[in-house]
């Protein structure tokens, strides 16, 4: 165990559970031994996929627990039953945009009064993000705005910030209209020297449920920077090369190319092409130190992270 640990048994209620980082933590928080409780939403309706998600995970030993941001009191209920809240609502554009459905959860847990900490994750350090694009900026203030109302409810919270997802950002060496490695060309972001930070999802979820029951992550941001995935998109593809032995034909594309036509594309294009910007040609993943927060990775040495070679192996 982590130095410090709390030992006994966390109860954990997970909001967003059947989404594409929710699932994970689940299944990350009953790997770590917490009381692992899931929030099904009447909103799930006829999505079987969903319904058969929440079964397995009743399967694997969580417990379903019912309630909707629309009953005000059955969210207090909820939270009433555990320790601790971790909220992996969709905050993407092209997905389901919730980020500020969670003032509600933050309402339910302050009225509750029990609850020993609210966990967030998110890729980007939000109060950096001041001068982002828009409309891609609307997800930074709101994320924003809901940490300023966690804290202002006096909520001990842990933010876990700082990494792109392998699927999304690895595995297509950062291409935007494939999630799988070009055969022959590979655009690249200005020179494709900005160091970025990837992970494979299986560990931010890790590391998520690790920080639950961690005296040390309380009241602070924990970025997940594990140092031998911090790369730039040159050496992500070099990587790549080396694995397939070919060499790719590279276009370099500036950055006012990058960006240029962009009021006429539709909104969640907009917010993709600014993410992207922020992250490969403004470096915003690693353009700050860690200073007074925490860093995954050193925090638990014992999650054996996956290096992105490793990761493209699975490509070949």
């Amino acid at each position: 165990m982590g130095e410090g640990k709390r030992t006994e048994k966390t109860r954990v209620l997970v909001v967003g559970a059947t989404g594409y980082i929710g699932k994970r933590i689940v299944r990350a928080c009953l790997a770590e031994g917490h009381e692992t409780y899931v929030l099904q939403r009447p909103e799930i309706g006829l999505d079987v996929e969903k319904v058969q998600l929440l079964l397995s995970f009743k399967k694997l030993g969580a417990r379903i627990v019912e309630g909707s941001f629309s009953d005000h009191q059955s969210l207090v209920s909820a939270v009433k039953l555990v320790d601790v809240v971790v909220s992996a609502m969709s905050g993407v554009h092209f997905r389901s945009h919730n980020i500020l459905v969670q003032l509600k959860l933050v309402e339910a847990i302050k009225e509750a009064g029990n609850v020993k900490a609210f966990a967030c994750a998110s890729r980007f350090h939000s109060s950096h993000m001041g001068h982002a694009l828009p409309p891609g900026r609307e997800t930074f203030d709101q994320k924003m705005e809901v940490r300023q109302a966690i804290e202002a409810a006096g909520i001990p919270y842990t933010y876990i910030v700082g990494a792109c997802f392998a699927a999304y950002f690895a595995g297509n060496l950062s291409q935007m209209v494939t999630l799988l490695p070009p055969k022959e060309k590979v655009n690249i972001y200005g020179d494709g020297n900005v160091k970025v930070v990837f992970a494979d999802e299986d560990d931010i979820a890790k590391y998520t449920a690790k920080t639950l029951n961690d005296p040390r992550t309380l009241n602070k941001t924990v970025n997940i920077r594990p140092p031998d995935n911090v790369l730039t998109q040159m050496e992500l593809v070099q990587m790549w090369e080396k694995l397939t032995g070919k060499e790719l034909e590279k276009t370099n594309i500036a950055a006012e190319d990058f960006l240029a036509n962009i009021e006429q594309m539709e909104i969640p294009h907009q917010a993709g092409i600014g993410h992207f910007y922020h992250i490969f040609y403004e470096g915003c993943l690693t353009d700050h130190e860690v200073g007074e927060d925490e860093e995954a990775s050193s925090l638990y040495p014992d999650v054996k992270y996956k290096r992105m070679d490793d990761y493209l192996r699975m490509f070949l």
